[in-house]
């Protein structure tokens, strides 16, 4: 297929990587040209804005970072809604507010250009392995148009419903993975507060019935004080604001999240944004007039 892609960062790139090596004709657009340098070397067209990459692919694939970002990529000047032929599909793996998923959705149903909301799980790791879980929302057809690409980005995919369903389910996910990075901290501040070694309780854990992979990852980088960026934190602070807004205008309570956004809030007071989220650990453990 002529694919395009956006959105060349560490989840991006090995994405892009895959969709070149199962042969597909690739077209990239990037803010700066330089991250994708090693796409275009590998035989990808660089193009000059993201009509131009529309008008010329089937399908544009965007991993970008917020909201807004994704609706200005779709809908504003330039944007991909001015070179998508009908027909076309833009599919979107970020992590975005519902509400904008259906609002880009709805314009370009105007047009007869298809939307799939389809972010992910599974991180660096699971882009470079393509192990990357898929959870879409759109129309049905319009997924199984675009499941062969799918198929080499991740494991499973998983149809939640309409335009907007897979974000909501996106959010879910987040909401029950940072909940437990937030208890994997406490637990180890509680073992470090009793003079206990973390990395031993953590040990003892996994065999139990607490085993989980938040704590095997998380609940490692915590033991060992490694908090080296793997997933950023301030991306988790972004989607619980996308969360707790959800939360806010639905009337759902969800008073465990509320609690976890704040401890969040706390840490990019601190100035640990850039930091993994394994860093909630720092929040909890006394001030020595310093940030993390």
């Amino acid at each position: 297929m002529r694919v395009g892609f956006v959105g060349l960062g560490v989840m991006g790139l090995p994405m892009a990587g895959h969709l070149l090596a199962a042969g597909h004709e690739l077209a990239v657009w990037a803010r700066r040209p330089e991250s994708a340098a090693p796409v275009v070397a590998a035989g990808a067209t660089l193009c000059v804005t993201p009509a131009e990459l529309a008008a010329r692919c089937e399908v544009v694939i965007s991993v970008i970072t917020a909201s807004a970002d994704v609706a200005q990529l779709a809908l504003g000047p330039g944007g991909l809604i001015e070179g998508f032929a009908p027909g076309g599909i833009h599919v979107d793996m970020s992590t975005i507010a519902p509400g904008t998923a259906r609002q880009v959705a709805a314009r370009y149903a105007e047009k007869g250009i298809g939307w799939l909301d389809a972010p992910v799980s599974g991180g660096e790791l699971g882009a470079r392995e393509a192990t990357l879980a898929i959870m879409a929302g759109g129309a049905a057809e319009t997924l199984e148009r675009v499941r062969p690409l799918l198929a080499c980005l991740g494991k499973t995919v998983v149809h939640i419903g309409p335009a907007g369903a897979g974000q909501v389910a996106k959010a879910c996910n987040q909401m029950i993975m940072v909940n437990a990075i937030q208890a994997c901290a406490e637990a180890m501040r509680l073992a470090g507060a009793h003079g206990v070694d973390p990395a031993k309780v953590r040990e003892a854990l996994m065999g139990g019935s607490a085993a989980s992979k938040v704590l095997d990852v998380m609940g490692g980088r915590m033991a060992r004080r490694d908090f080296a960026a793997g997933i950023q934190s301030r991306l988790h602070h972004k989607d619980f604001a996308i969360l707790m807004a959800e939360a806010r205008q639905l009337g759902a309570p969800l008073p465990v999240a509320a609690q976890t956004w704040q401890q969040l809030n706390a840490l990019m007071a601190l100035g640990g944004g850039r930091d993994d989220t394994a860093s909630l650990l720092k929040v909890l453990e006394p001030f020595e007039g310093k940030c993390p």
